[in-house]
């Protein structure tokens, strides 16, 4: 029997949605996978791609991690019996070690907790979850300088 793939059809990887603006807007320090806990219905929406993690944040509260602003659209074919809230704060499901260095960075060190992708791993939604530093208007230009230099740099060799 072939092995199923956990891949989203037409897609190369397994990533659902990614978040480039937390990218562009903080230096990335340290990453974590966390589960999330969904609905039925979100799985389903998740599956057809709509969502939207832009302006997602992830808290803690109480000694447990909770991602707001993560945009899920219901599906037209929705249950009625359920009444379906799109923004709605999801749980995380880490560690409690992890969630204690998460809440040491953030409380002394003056780290901001984002969101950065949605991504299966074992037919499982997983949500990665990173600690970040802002970014200053000058560190924003000097990373779009030195992105753009890569670029250039790759067609000049491609093309000799």
């Amino acid at each position: 029997m072939a092995k199923k793939s956990n891949t989203v059809k037409g897609a190369g990887s397994s990533t659902i949605v990614s978040n480039k603006k937390a990218r562009h807007d903080y230096f990335i320090e340290d990453k974590f996978e966390a589960g999330i806990v969904l609905a039925g219905w979100e799985v389903k929406s998740l599956r057809a791609g709509k969502v939207q993690i832009v302006d997602s944040y992830v808290f803690i509260k109480e000694g447990e991690a909770f991602v707001s602003n993560l945009m899920i659209t219901p599906l037209p074919t929705a249950s009625t019996h359920i009444h379906p809230e799109p923004t709605r704060v999801r749980k995380l499901l880490m560690h409690r070690e992890e969630i204690a260095r998460l809440i040491g960075a953030v409380e002394r060190k003056g780290y901001t907790l984002l969101a950065l992708s949605l991504y299966w791993k074992k037919g499982k939604v997983k949500c990665e979850v990173a600690l970040g530093k802002g970014k200053k208007q000058h560190d924003k230009r000097a990373t779009d300088k030195e992105r753009d230099w890569q670029r250039e740099k790759q067609r000049i060799l491609k093309h000799g």
